[in-house]
């Protein structure tokens, strides 16, 4: 399997995905830091991929969407953003939201009610 269809599996596997420098519990970027505590202040299952254990996606994730930076954050199969929108969404109470929905689509077999 090659890197873009391992970032695709990840992203379409996970109702809400971080792709960041280090782990929510030691991230080694200020911008992951911030946008994986928003994540966790949610009180919502997420998963994480560390980007410097594996050279592979941290060269090919910006292809994928088409996003340059780190972190990336995943909700529902789409790219939501990075640090700045992911917190702006958080102090908005969307985030949340979005990732609520996403686990219970996920959990009902991909249909979530409106």
């Amino acid at each position: 399997m090659d890197v873009l269809e391992r970032i695709d599996q990840q992203v379409k596997n996970n109702p809400v995905v971080i792709f960041m420098k280090g782990t929510p519990q030691f991230p080694m970027c200020g911008f992951s830091m911030r946008a994986a505590t928003a994540l966790t202040e949610c009180g919502v299952p997420f998963a994480h991929v560390n980007v410097l254990h594996d050279p592979e996606i941290f060269e090919n994730l910006p292809r994928y969407a088409d996003w340059p930076t780190f972190p990336q954050v995943y909700v529902d199969g789409e790219l939501i953003g990075g640090c700045d929108i992911t917190l702006e969404l958080h102090e908005q109470g969307a985030l949340r939201a979005m990732m609520e929905k996403a686990v219970e689509k996920s959990s009902a077999g991909g249909e979530a009610e409106d």
